[in-house]
């Protein structure tokens, strides 16, 4: 049996060009994917390509725990959307942009190790520092 998929959003000031850069480049990437102020993302790179790989590392700042996070992509529609496969996963993020603001949509296949709503908090916390980032800078 399939879990169904979790979907987090939010809204951006800022218009889709700029959220887009800001979403998809590495030195932008290492300001805000993370959840709390506790982690940190130290490097990360992009190959914004079909089959292309993209890889963030992600580590608690004491240096007591950390991973990458790789995934390659199978879709991109360039400003808009794309889609990528991470152990077995799936993730798709769409951009949408009315009156100068964007919405960015993500929506992605459940793991089984943690509950839906630890796993949806997780994502949207970082989605929310993307927005706090690109927002203010």
């Amino acid at each position: 049996m399939t879990q169904e998929k979790i979907t987090i959003r939010t809204t951006i000031s800022a218009d889709k060009q700029k959220v887009w850069n800001y979403y998809t480049q590495p030195e932008h990437i290492t300001q805000w994917n993370f959840a709390n102020n506790d982690w940190h993302c130290p490097t990360a790179t992009n190959d914004l390509t079909v089959g292309g790989k993209y890889v963030a590392r992600m580590e608690a700042k004491g240096g007591s725990f950390g991973f990458d996070f790789d995934a390659v992509y199978t879709e991109i529609n360039h400003g808009d959307s794309f889609t990528y496969v991470f152990g077995g996963r799936f993730a798709t993020v769409e951009f949408k942009e009315t009156n100068g603001q964007t919405e960015v949509i993500v929506t992605f296949d459940p793991e089984t190790e943690n509950s839906i709503d630890l796993q949806r908090q997780g994502w949207q916390a970082i989605l929310d520092n993307f927005k706090k980032y690109t927002e203010t800078n």
